[in-house]
């Protein structure tokens, strides 16, 4: 099917709750993650609730990461970022159906040992000691010293990988190890 069949017949089903909770969202794109990170920051610390997501490819400008936020707060959220220096390239309404975002987050149970995946970073930790024994992907120059860092640590006492990092493989570890310590944290 072509992409243009696929517009018109996605746009001529009915609207669903599912589809109007989808018009709810947008995307920031912007050009680089560090601004992506730094937009991140000052968002959550002015209270919104946003999800850093990999932008569907039919939006992509430069940057692995978007920044999915409440379309409603369009405005006050470009106001807020305009006055941090931090302008988006484009601002993109979530309304069709090749606008899904790439999940991040993948975890996969190895028995004794637990894995998270964010983006292309992986943690590895055994389950009973929450000691680190593995760290791999990206291909960042950081990911050899964020390994030697975390491996052979214990989960809760080793930096954030966003303290030690500084490109998007070091983001995505800490996005990484944020899930790891959820998932490791006592219920």
């Amino acid at each position: 099917m072509t992409l243009v069949a696929r517009l018109r017949k996605a746009f001529s089903a009915p609207v669903s709750c599912d589809s109007r909770r989808k018009a709810d969202r947008g995307f920031l794109v912007f050009e680089n993650t560090s601004e992506v990170i730094q937009a991140e920051k000052t968002l959550k610390k002015h209270g919104w609730t946003v999800r850093v997501m990999g932008p569907p490819p039919e939006i992509q400008r430069g940057c692995d990461l978007v920044i999915e936020f409440p379309l409603i707060e369009r405005l006050e959220i470009a106001r807020l970022l305009s006055e941090s220096g931090l302008e988006p390239l484009e601002t993109v309404p979530v309304t069709g159906p090749l606008l899904q975002p790439v999940d991040l987050f993948q975890q996969v149970d190895y028995g004794d040992y637990l894995m998270v995946r964010a983006a292309n970073m992986k943690i590895c930790v055994e389950k009973c000691s929450q000691i680190i024994v593995n760290i791999s992907g990206g291909g960042c120059p950081d990911v050899p010293y964020l390994a030697a860092m975390l491996v052979g640590r214990r989960l809760t006492e080793v930096p954030s990988p966003r303290e030690i990092g500084h490109t998007l493989c070091g983001y995505a570890l800490h996005l990484a190890y944020e899930e790891m310590l959820r998932q490791c944290s006592p219920s």
